[in-house]
């Protein structure tokens, strides 16, 4: 894992991780008040973590039911009880999906991928083009799939590497934009799609017109030559790429007081 350190300031500031940095500004893209699906693992981290920081009224939404959760730990999957023990209500599964997710009112979904194309595919199912007999068989969809289609908007956390960031998935477990402009129209899908992937290299965004994911910002230490030789396509890159304000003393210390407290094994995304 790389580490960082900040020269921008005449003050000391901590080291940090790529994977810290990847957190930290995938928890600064939630706004307060929010209403947040959220996924297991750095979707949880990053959640978590905003709600301390800058969104204390983020709505935390897990599958398994639980609206409004505020757990005082980073939780070990959906069903760990303090979800529920700190939720402002819980529902069943079923309603969770057909009354909160399906008809549009969760604000964001935050995921994780396996792999995703340049289209915002996302495929957690299988790698191989077999899907009988896959080289590896993933954990598989769960909610991601309506997540994608009906969230209004989809944000995505990964490592960047071409093993993850490839010219087409293996298989679609989650539509993005499909094969480009107008495909999600076309299926119905009432969401707007992934409009923020966050990795620890950079930032993604879709192009407005051909909905082809385009480098908008990057990490300070990455740079765009690195970001294109581990990328599976030719990647765009924006007019106007920023560098992402990399973590402050705050945000660094109260991530690892999450992971402190979640103890081993607990959620390290």
């Amino acid at each position: 894992m790389t580490l960082h350190v900040s020269t921008q300031s005449s003050s000391p500031t901590p080291a940090w991780t790529s994977e810290e940095m990847m957190v930290v500004a995938a928890a600064r893209a939630l706004r307060d008040g929010a209403r947040c699906f959220v996924g297991i693992g750095r979707p949880s981290v990053a959640a978590n973590l905003a709600r301390r920081m800058h969104a204390p009224n983020l709505v935390l939404v897990y599958e398994s039911g639980t609206i409004g959760a505020k757990p005082t730990h980073l939780p070990l999957s959906i069903g760990d009880g303090v979800l529920a023990a700190t939720a402002d209500t819980v529902v069943s599964v079923p309603e969770m999906f057909n009354y909160w997710l399906q008809p549009g009112r969760i604000d964001v979904g935050f995921l994780g991928a396996a792999q995703i194309d340049r289209y915002g595919n996302i495929n957690t199912t299988v790698i191989g083009s077999d899907y009988h007999r896959p080289k590896v068989r993933l954990p598989g969809a769960g909610g991601a799939p309506e997540i994608a289609a009906s969230c209004r908007e989809v944000f995505v956390v990964a490592r960047h590497n071409r093993r993850t960031f490839v010219e087409r998935v293996d298989f679609v477990t989650s539509v993005g934009y499909g094969q480009g402009p107008g495909d999600r129209e076309r299926l119905n899908l009432r969401g707007r799609g992934p409009v923020r992937i966050i990795t620890d290299l950079g930032v993604l965004e879709p192009d407005p017109v051909s909905r082809e994911l385009t480098l908008t910002q990057i990490h300070q230490g990455a740079s765009v030559e690195q970001v294109r030789a581990e990328t599976g396509w030719s990647l765009r890159v924006a007019d106007t790429c920023d560098t992402v304000p990399p973590p402050t003393p705050a945000e660094l210390a109260t991530l690892r007081e999450l992971h402190a407290a979640a103890g081993p094994g607990g959620d390290q995304g």
